[in-house]
């Protein structure tokens, strides 16, 4: 292979004119096609059409083709006076020229985004002269394979260095984020969003604590609990079996260490996390705003408008270029709001489909032989669950954003700032569906859609569904959360941080074989060009989605955060800790291991706020059903007040929790199973006569097992809760909102004394050229 650098044929009588030390732009990369195939005539005229709009072109020759690409300085002119220079004073500065390199990384690649090829072939047919009226742009080349990359390169400067020392390595990972060069670097968008992810660690520190706290206060009462006390006596009392083959009556008292476990979450504090986590939510958010405002007012990007820059550079790209206007299709419209619900559908069927597996693997895991399996075929079988719920998650991630883009193209969006924001509202709401279908029938439906003894749901006939864990439905959900979160939280990023990092030390070892027979030679600054071009190539690729993807891997974990406290009480404080690694793990990541991202301006981290809001909103009603409907919270209370021995008999000599447990399970006559039940033939260790009754968790009266009259006080006492929880929840957040103004006052006076300069110099001068 050639080790030269040469300019590409068209350009050799301009070679005087480049500069030994240019700095380029971007660098294109493709294979080398063979001489006359359509893939080089498409590659040389883009490359011409570069040329045209000014731009100096350089090739490299090595395994592949590389092309560097360095603009012309009218085009940043151009950007300068159309936008009135907004980055006055602003970043480090390229060279000698204004613009510094983030922006002007940002306007090349806009202008070789938006180059335009016609596809005509004058040696083609018809057909390939009529396709040729559709033309061409780098991001169909590329999926073409005409090119095979393009990226901006990463400096070798003393800035990558600052960063690589103060940010971009573990043993920092407690140390303040340098957000000024991360920022001269990659740009506004990454600096927001490490901004943001750094606040939202910041603020997760309060709930961290209280989560744990809430957890120490069931460990406290961990031997103390009347109910846990019950259950663990309650050996006399017999329970129906879980399954219909050969599923033995067992004793509640087996559920004695469950029991205690629940109680663990599932007590009095959980209610008051629940409002303080509403409460956090909405003051995180509020304290966001202000805290972007600061930001951007410091970066005088406070009026920026994203729409008038995209504008400028559509101008400078192409001066005749047609104003796309803003456009609304009822019938457009309709059609992908049904596509949007065929996919949440889809996507509830897959958790449909999980219940069916849980159902059938209860089944086979208490005929397993091992007893252990036996013994715990219910826990067992909710645990695999998780584990193949996150399966499909990794699955259909992957699907999603295949759809979303789909779904995308077809709304014909006019920027892409709207193109972005409206993939950002469909994929995340494939991804809610996808991680929270699953919880969602865990918390509100499992052992309420069931049936009876003697009267089970069943599927297809056969497999009856399953029912709660024997010390609370509210357990499965803490199981399914725990290890779903869990695993994506390590999983997920030891896949995130070993794919780049293995990746490039095998391109690495395959580059540098062996250092037997290297001979030492002089290399002129061409040759550090091409080195500077292949370590870049040897980078993971980044494309528009990068950073996105931050952003919802953050989304979800902030829904899990928020949404499913109540039964998660330690939610935050995973939340924390992996937080303190994501942010270093994403720095080691753009740094380090991914090629330069190409920077974007940004004043706001854009339409996540709004899922933000949303989520908050979701938390209360999330927070609010889990405690009416999962938890035994209502239903104790209700006992406590209405049943209890204090409330009828007025004893005040023993805990009014007493009896309870009794007062929660109805009785059934062994004699009405249904036909499929098959009883052992062995009765267990501790009865030693017949059993002709059993109990079950439910309220039901006993002769025609039509439910009680507890049943609806109960039923009564859950949906007043909701609707007070969620009222009193709602209104909270209201008043913290209107209590902590979004942008400080500080900020306001900043712009308001601005104004009143600019004005009074307008003023002035007014009068100047009067007296004149």
């Amino acid at each position: 292979m050639s080790d030269e650098i040469q300019l590409t044929p068209w350009r050799e009588h301009l070679e005087p004119l480049v500069p030994n030390q240019m700095k380029w732009d971007f660098v294109l990369v493709c294979d080398k096609h063979k001489p006359g195939s359509k893939k080089k005539a498409k590659r040389n005229k883009f490359l011409e059409e570069l040329e045209k709009k000014g731009f100096i072109i350089k090739e490299i020759e090595d395994k592949k083709l590389f092309y560097g690409v360095h603009a012309p300085s009218e085009i940043f002119q151009k950007y300068q006076f159309l936008l009135r220079n907004p980055d006055g004073g602003l970043q480090n500065h390229h060279m000698q020229e204004d613009v510094p390199i983030t922006t002007r990384i940002h306007i090349v690649n806009f202008i070789l985004q938006n180059t335009e090829i016609s596809c005509e072939d004058p040696f083609g047919g018809k057909q390939e002269q009529r396709r040729g009226s559709n033309p061409e742009t780098l991001r169909r080349l590329i999926k073409a394979k005409v090119f095979e990359a393009a990226f901006p390169l990463h400096e070798q400067g003393e800035l990558r260095i600052l960063l690589k020392r103060n940010w971009a390595q573990w043993r920092k990972i407690l140390k303040e984020q340098p957000i000024e060069p991360i920022r001269s670097y990659f740009g506004e968008k990454v600096a927001l969003y490490f901004v943001w992810l750094g606040w939202y660690t910041r603020i997760l520190f309060p709930a961290a604590v209280l989560g744990p706290l809430v957890f120490l206060y069931g460990c406290f009462h961990f031997d103390s609990s009347q109910v846990s006390k019950e259950i663990c006596e309650a050996n006399t009392t017999i329970m129906c079996p879980l399954c219909d083959q050969n599923c033995p009556f067992w004793q509640l008292s087996d559920t004695c260490t469950y029991a205690k476990v629940t109680h663990l979450f599932d007590n009095e504090g959980t209610i008051l996390f629940a409002v303080l986590m509403a409460l956090w939510a909405t003051v995180f958010l509020e304290l966001w705003k202000r805290k972007r405002a600061e930001v951007v007012s410091d970066w005088e990007l406070y009026w920026w408008d994203e729409d008038e820059e995209e504008l400028a550079l559509q101008l400078i790209n192409n001066p005749e270029h047609t104003l796309k206007e803003y456009q609304h299709s009822y019938i457009r419209s309709t059609i992908l709001l049904l596509l949007v619900l065929l996919m949440i559908t889809v996507l509830i069927g897959i958790a449909h489909g999980l219940v069916i597996y849980r159902v059938v693997a209860t089944v086979v895991f208490t005929q397993s032989n091992f007893e252990f399996i036996r013994e715990r075929a219910s826990t067992v079988a909710v645990m695999t669950g998780a584990v193949l719920h996150y399966i499909t998650i990794i699955i259909m991630t992957k699907v999603n954003r295949r759809v979303a883009l789909f779904l995308c193209d077809l709304e014909t969006p006019r920027t892409f700032s709207e193109r972005e924001n409206i993939f950002t509202v469909k994929i995340f709401t494939f991804q809610f569906f996808t991680y929270f279908s699953s919880l969602i029938y865990i918390a509100f439906f499992l052992g309420r859609i069931n049936g009876r003894p003697g009267n089970y749901v069943r599927v297809a006939g056969k497999w009856r569904l399953e029912e709660c864990h024997p010390s609370g439905c509210i357990t499965d959900l803490f199981i399914q959360m725990a290890i779903i979160m869990t695993l994506k939280q390590t999983l997920s990023n030891l896949v995130e941080y070993l794919t780049p990092w293995l990746k490039l030390r095998f391109l690495k070892s395959l580059a540098n074989p062996t250092n037997k027979d290297k001979v030492h030679t002089e290399k002129g600054p061409q040759d550090s060009c091409k080195e500077q071009w292949l370590k870049n190539y040897q980078l993971s690729e980044v494309n528009v989605f990068s950073l996105f993807d931050e952003f919802l891997e953050m989304m979800i974990q902030y829904s899990f955060t928020t949404i499913f406290v109540a039964a998660f009480p330690l939610a935050p404080l995973l939340a924390f800790f992996n937080n303190l690694f994501e942010i270093r793990l994403d720095a080691i990541k753009m740094v380090q291991l991914h090629r330069r991202i190409v920077p974007r301006k940004a004043k706001d981290i854009g339409i996540w706020l709004q899922v933000l809001e949303a989520i908050g909103i979701l938390a209360v009603i999330g927070n609010g059903l889990v405690i009416a409907i999962t938890s035994d919270f209502i239903p104790m209370q209700v006992y406590k007040y209405t049943y209890s021995p204090c409330k009828l008999q007025k004893r005040t000599d023993i805990n009014c929790l007493t009896g309870y447990i009794n007062y929660s399970l109805s009785v059934f006559r062994v004699q009405d199973f249904e036909w499929q039940m098959k009883l052992p033939e062995k009765l267990p260790d501790f009865m030693r006569s017949g059993i002709t009754e059993c109990r079950y968790r439910d309220y039901r009266n006993s002769d025609d097992y039509n439910y009680s009259v507890q049943f609806w006080h109960v039923f009564a006492a859950r949906l007043a809760f909701l609707i007070l929880f969620e009222h009193v929840a709602l209104c909270i957040k209201l008043i913290a909102a209107w209590y902590v103004p979004d942008i400080p006052q500080s900020v306001k006076n900043k712009h308001l004394k601005k104004k009143y300069e600019n004005l009074q110099r307008e003023l002035s001068i007014m009068d100047r050229s009067t007296e004149v």
